[in-house]
């Protein structure tokens, strides 16, 4: 806040040192409108006018130019400008809380609608790296959660068409049935038709635009405790299996079938792809924002070629290291919502009876 002072101390030395007998008066101009964009307080730059105005006076009269056009020019200049810069300082204030606003609503949308995934879920060790391509939101149209139910671990992830509010909407009617299904259903291919009868009713009973063109694609995961996982894939990128001293294998399954919203939720019937993961095997599952971003040649991100060296670490710090490695091969933000969710499966051992027995002793 004291630049403009400085600024005006510096116009003042100026015209007084000079050997010049031309005023440079009219230099005091700027000194408000500096002051309305280093300053926050919208009152600011009309007290800046004032000790300019202060300053002009001080200087025609040194020159004994008071009441000549120049002088009256300048005062009349800086008037102006403290004015314009009062009522600039004061709309960028506004628009600045609205923002902040509109940051702190979407933050907690996001805090309610994408829930932070806790380090432990049951059976695995998850983490999940979630970045929004919309200006200075913390929510778009992708979606992921993981649970932990009776019939194990089950996690989604998926990506609703679309963008902004609409989107936002769908992927909360998805979140939502899935909460449920994911608890009732003992099979997840039944989970999967849950959803797209979900999807179909809240697109419908909320008079969704484009209705008829939205589609969500989603995939499912669960994991068992005795390490048998079971994957439904709609429509949506196959995950990556890691597994120790091997290279990354895409569990892509012999049948696909559209994503939710393409066909009648009565059709849907996708096929359950099983397999064995051993303690220590990674799963990610990611959106098409992650493999589909292109660096400067218009290359895409190769995942699973990059996933080896970023593999290094907890869930948390793979997946950051990703996301790191895939910033670094756009070279700029991402233009497309971009999630990535891990699942490391680490079995909780049972304790043997004589364990129990030493840790009371312990205790």
């Amino acid at each position: 806040m004291a630049l403009p002072f400085i600024g005006m101390l510096l116009v003042l030395a100026l015209d007084f040192f000079s050997n010049s007998a031309v005023t440079v008066e009219p230099a005091l101009t700027a000194v408000p409108a500096l002051a309305a964009v280093v300053s926050r307080r919208t009152w600011y730059p009309l007290l800046i006018g004032l000790f300019t105005e202060i300053a002009a006076f001080a200087l025609a009269g040194y020159h004994e130019v008071l009441g000549q056009s120049v002088h009256s020019a300048t005062v009349f200049a800086i008037a102006l400008v403290a004015a314009i810069g009062w009522v600039s300082a004061t709309l960028r204030v506004r628009q600045e809380q609205a923002l902040a606003d509109a940051q702190l609503v979407a933050e907690i949308a996001r805090r309610v609608l994408l829930r932070s995934v806790p380090d432990r879920v049951g059976s695995v060790r998850a983490a999940v790296h979630y970045a929004a391509a919309a200006e200075h939101a913390s929510i778009g149209g992708d979606l992921y959660e993981v649970v932990n139910t009776r019939h194990g671990v089950r996690a989604v992830i998926g990506d609703v068409r679309g963008k902004g509010l609409a989107a936002v909407e769908t992927a909360a009617a998805v979140l939502g049935a899935f909460r449920e299904a994911a608890h009732q259903e003992p099979a997840l291919d039944r989970v999967a038709a849950w959803l797209a009868v979900s999807l179909d009713r809240a697109l419908h009973e909320n008079d969704h635009p484009g209705v008829e063109e939205e589609f969500v694609t989603l995939l499912l995961i669960g994991v068992c405790p005795d390490g048998t996982a079971e994957i439904v894939n709609c429509g949506h990128p196959a995950p990556l299996l890691l597994r120790a001293g091997q290279t990354p294998r895409p569990l892509e399954l012999p049948e696909t079938v559209p994503p939710l919203g393409v066909l009648d939720p009565a059709d849907v019937r996708p096929p359950v792809q099983r397999i064995r993961v051993e303690p220590g095997d990674r799963v990610l599952l990611f959106t098409d924002g992650v493999i589909e971003a292109r660096d400067h040649r218009g290359a895409f991100y190769p995942l699973a070629e990059r996933l080896p060296y970023c593999a290094v670490g907890g869930p948390v710090e793979v997946l950051r290291r990703l996301h790191d490695d895939v910033v670094r091969h756009v070279g700029r933000k991402l233009g497309d919502d971009a999630a990535m969710l891990l699942l490391q499966y680490e079995p909780i051992l049972p304790q043997l009876p004589h364990q129990s027995a030493v840790t009371r002793q312990l205790l």
